[in-house]
């Protein structure tokens, strides 16, 4: 059996020769997961004697991101929004850009004490239950194709209690909502161009769903759908606020504009990024 102190920096070295930015910090993240403890543990008691049920979780834990599986699917766990979400390989892993999405829609709908939104492509329902959990008056249905993602949505729905106002439903874009009408629509749709794949990091490009990041086209394939279908599905005066990739902006920025969106406006991330596609639908 090893001490902390000993298997540590054999761990660090692991993930630097497998190329990991910070080996020393993702070592210390994956032991302190293996034995249930935190950080500060592991600093305070470098003399602790692993056993072997954590040893052996250790090691498994270290050899899959020595193979570049992503931190988040081998402990299942990611933060967005001050929340804690269940992550699986079968969907994204949030963002801290996409918190931007929240953002603006919680204050697009906080002039409505009972707004009413639909989620484009769910994945882990992380966007929808943000915005659920900061407006307790607002109701959402979430899309996605993928009917595995959509369990792993409804396992974070009923971890943040707000199972009673998310419905979930399996859907191509729009196709299972009928006449339904909503005062946003919001999405982070797959829109990286499939000739940019190979160029992915490790982590994104061999271990998160390939439909989550691209429309096997030139990225704004399902964009299209989504400008293009949005309207019959907006109240009048409703909003459309939607994730774009780099370079984009003067892309998507047109066909908004071809469809007659009003107020169009694209914000930048904190990298100075356009990021987030804000448009309303103009009142009849």
């Amino acid at each position: 059996m090893s001490t902390i102190a000993e298997i540590l920096p054999l761990a660090e070295a692991a993930l630097a020769d497998s190329g990991i930015a910070q080996p020393r910090r993702e070592a210390s993240s994956l032991l302190a997961f293996a034995v249930g403890k935190d950080k500060a543990f592991l600093i305070a008691h470098p003399e602790y004697v692993l056993n072997s049920d954590e040893e052996t979780h250790f090691a498994d834990c270290l050899a899959r991101r020595a193979r570049r599986e992503p931190f988040q699917y081998i402990t299942g766990r990611q933060e967005f929004y001050g929340l804690d979400f269940i992550v699986t390989p079968d969907v994204l892993i949030p963002r801290p850009e996409t918190e931007m999405v929240v953002e603006h829609a919680i204050r697009v709908l906080g002039v409505e004490s009972r707004s009413r939104f639909c989620e484009v492509g769910v994945g882990s329902g992380s966007i929808s239950i943000a915005i659920l959990k900061n407006m307790a008056g607002a109701n959402a249905v979430g899309l996605d194709v993928s009917m595995p993602a959509i369990e792993v949505a409804r396992r974070n729905a009923v971890m943040h209690r707000v199972d009673d106002r998310l419905e979930l439903r399996e859907s191509d874009v729009f196709s299972a909502l009928g006449d339904e009408k909503f005062n946003l629509v919001v999405s982070n749709p797959p829109y990286i161009p499939v000739k940019e794949l190979p160029s992915l990091q490790h982590e994104v490009r061999d271990f998160e769903p390939k439909t989550a990041l691209t429309d096997g086209a030139d990225g704004l394939a399902i964009i299209r759908r989504i400008v293009d279908q949005s309207p019959r599905h907006l109240e009048p005066g409703g909003h459309l606020i939607m994730e774009i990739g780099f370079q984009q902006a003067g892309a998507v920025r047109g066909l908004l504009s071809a469809a007659s969106w009003r107020d169009i406006d694209i914000a930048d991330d904190l990298q100075g990024i356009p990021r987030c596609v804000i448009a309303r639908r103009p009142v009849d």
